[in-house]
């Protein structure tokens, strides 16, 4: 069972690498939850290359999300420490998942926060790292994310909530996106609150210090940031 257990997952991690995610666990629980609660099924996923998404959405994301994403591997040591601090002092929790850890959870797992499922997000974590570009890990994430009630990656937030495509998205829009992420369900791109238009220019504040976000095979590149729109 154990060495079923480490072949399937490994291999599950190296398809995924090359083959898109049609759906995941999150997907189909909320799709039954919907059953159970006698609402009509909606499930809106479009799969996109990174290719064809606005440059500003990966840099809205990290900067909302995952400032260090392009610097750590896979856990941001500093960010959880610093959770951890804020959760000591105050009432309100915070958390201190990476992006690669998000795109562990949504891809092969399910929501919780079972010791279980944190050692499986842990385990799934350091596969991803191992065996997945940077690039492919942003793409696989912004795919697969919830963005809305029953709407999932950027492409089809983009259609449902924007009326185009995710490579049309302005910079604006990106940042509202990335601004919902912490709850989609509660927050909504589409009729924002007052608040989260100010989380929106608080994170386009941040994205003027985000390198641009590289295509696959290309390094970093500190002296460009937000997609390259603005120059330090």
């Amino acid at each position: 069972m154990v060495v079923a257990f480490f072949a399937s997952t490994i291999l599950s991690v190296v398809v995924l690498r090359f083959v898109p995610v049609v759906v995941t666990p999150l997907m189909l629980i909320r799709c039954a939850e919907q059953h159970s609660e006698g609402k009509p099924l909606k499930l809106k996923h479009h799969w996109v290359s990174i290719e064809k998404m606005s440059p500003s959405m990966p840099v809205a994301v990290m900067a909302s999300e995952d400032q260090r994403f392009l610097k750590h591997h896979g856990f941001d040591y500093k960010a959880i420490e610093q959770a951890a601090m804020k959760n000591l002092e105050g009432k309100r929790k915070l958390g201190g998942s990476t992006i690669t850890q998000q795109t562990a959870k949504n891809v092969f797992l399910w929501p919780g926060r079972s010791w279980v499922r944190k050692g499986l997000e842990a385990y799934f974590t350091v596969l991803i790292e191992f065996i997945w570009s940077k690039q492919r890990i942003m793409e696989v994430y912004l795919n697969s994310i919830e963005m809305g009630d029953g709407i999932y990656g950027v492409e089809a937030v983009a259609r449902e909530h924007f009326d185009c495509h995710a490579a049309e998205l302005s910079r604006s829009n990106c940042a509202l996106i990335a601004a919902t992420l912490p709850n989609p369900r509660k927050f909504s791109s589409k009729n924002p609150s007052n608040y989260m238009v100010k989380r929106k220019y608080a994170i386009m504040k941040q994205m003027k210090f985000i390198p641009a976000f590289p295509r696959e095979g290309q390094d970093v590149d500190p002296k460009t940031v937000d997609g390259g729109i603005y120059k330090k």
